[in-house]
């Protein structure tokens, strides 16, 4: 196991009628922003509790951002936050508003000139506004780490951010608010979650016992509990573990220790940037091809995944690892969701080629647990996603 340090400050209020703690979060003096994403909130009762909960602080309100959280828009949030003297932020919403938000509590204290300046030089961000979340829909685990990714349209880019400034205070995890989920939300949530947990965990041996086997729960979890949550959103013990599973698939503890990857995120916000896919698709594209094209590297890690996730028991330490990309493949197909871009454009010629020349760019010579995968190796990962 790798040296690691691990500190999480996030505070977590999980269950039923949660929501009306915040009020007991954020102190009483506070001038709070209220974030929130397309309106669904103020018709599944989410707003309402919360207006009720903060009915004695003093709420600025800024809907409207989109499911890739858009610099412009947050800029028109970030002037709110000058102009009024705003102190104390409040996402509701999903890892998008979330997200968005992380960005703001940045921007708000940032000196340098020009805010996306934080993701194009990744400077890490230290002090933030502080800031709480309600979390509406369970996928990203971004209400409880300090990452954010951030898209601009005007370059048709999609970067991460980050740093220790940028854990929420607190987070509010009521699995009542999934009853009200879209379905196609649901299952763009658990892939999304799904993957999370392969990028930490589908690397290479790296004497992690725990970690592996927490990984391992979290994705046993999420497939025995997708069939219930799809069937019935209202079962509270299905809602339950799906959301606490997709705030551990990244809330920074499988990683500890281990080896991670990467390389299907930096590959899949690409595709979003160009073509709108949405994010959770856009990883259930890549996988296979990802981990088909670096079998070698990871059939170990690919096997032990087959074994004891997808109990095949069956074949050679090859077999099995080919076996669980399979199987990987066909739950992201049993959930509705196609996994070839083909499904979701037309216009994919010359995609590979365009990512490989954008990475070229940014200098992202090394991507993946090794840091040896170039973009002439992301052209052909993208190319075998057709």
């Amino acid at each position: 196991m790798k040296n690691f340090e691990y500190k999480n400050p996030t505070k977590i209020l999980f269950g039923k009628g949660q929501i009306e703690s915040i009020k007991n979060e954020i102190p009483t003096g506070a001038k709070i922003l209220l974030l929130y994403g397309g309106g669904s909130i103020k018709k599944n009762g989410i707003y309402e509790q919360v207006k009720t909960a903060l009915s004695q602080h003093e709420v600025i309100e800024f809907g409207g951002i989109p499911a890739n959280p858009e610099y412009d828009i947050l800029m028109e949030a970030l002037k709110v936050i000058k102009e009024k003297k705003v102190t104390y932020l409040l996402a509701v919403g999903g890892g998008s508003v979330i997200d968005g938000t992380k960005f703001l509590s940045s921007a708000a204290l940032y000196e340098g000139e020009e805010p996306w300046e934080i993701l194009t030089n990744k400077i890490p961000t230290k002090k933030g506004m502080p800031f709480g979340t309600v979390l509406t829909l369970p996928a990203t685990g971004s209400e409880m780490n300090s990452g954010a990714v951030i898209t601009r349209k005007a370059t048709k880019e999609k970067l991460t951010m980050g740093g220790p400034g940028l854990f929420p205070q607190f987070s509010v995890l009521d699995p009542e608010v999934i009853h009200s989920i879209p379905e196609r939300q649901l299952v763009n949530g658990i892939t999304d979650a799904f993957t999370h947990v392969l990028e930490q965990y589908l690397t290479y041996p790296a004497g992690a016992f725990l970690q592996d086997r927490i990984s391992e729960s979290i994705l046993q979890t999420l497939i025995e509990v997708a069939p219930k949550i799809l069937k019935d959103p209202r079962d509270y013990t299905a809602a339950s573990n799906f959301m606490w599973s997709c705030t551990m698939a990244l809330n920074g503890l499988i990683q500890k220790g281990v080896p991670t990857d990467w390389a299907i995120h930096a590959m899949g916000h690409e595709l979003t940037a160009l073509y709108g896919i949405d994010h959770a698709r856009t990883l259930a594209v890549i996988a296979p091809s990802h981990y088909q094209y670096n079998f070698e590297a990871k059939k170990e890690k690919l096997a032990q995944y087959g074994e004891r996730v997808w109990k095949i028991s069956e074949g050679s330490l090859e077999e099995k690892a080919s076996k669980a990309i399979e199987r990987t493949e066909k739950f992201f197909n049993d959930l509705g969701i196609e996994t070839k871009l083909s499904e979701y454009t037309q216009d994919y010629e010359g995609t590979a080629e365009e990512i490989a020349k954008r990475f070229r760019n940014r200098g992202w010579e090394g991507l993946g647990e090794n840091q040896n995968l170039k973009p002439e190796d992301v052209e052909q990962i993208v190319t075998m996603s057709y």
